[in-house]
């Protein structure tokens, strides 16, 4: 798949908080699952999706993909993420 469409991209993003949020709100989950949840989804999910879009994009190549977990580098491609 790749994330090219903007919409495929923002529901790629939000459907896995929603339904985090989801599972901590209908108390299937506990505040540490939570946590850990949001992390994982901060640190692992969101690095792969946004490094995917770029290399989708041809914006980075796929060598670069591990710079993506540098703090800041989502905002660095903010304009190309976001809104292109």
């Amino acid at each position: 798949m790749t994330v090219k469409n903007i919409f495929i991209y923002y529901l790629s993003i939000t459907i896995p908080v929603v339904a985090i949020v989801a599972l901590r709100k209908s108390e299937l989950i506990t505040s540490t699952w939570f946590v850990i949840l949001l992390f994982a989804y901060l640190l692992i999910y969101r690095v792969y999706v946004d490094s995917k879009r770029l290399i989708d994009k041809g914006i980075i190549e796929k060598k670069d993909f591990w710079k993506m977990i540098l703090p800041g580098q989502q905002l660095k491609y903010f304009k190309e993420l976001y809104l292109h």
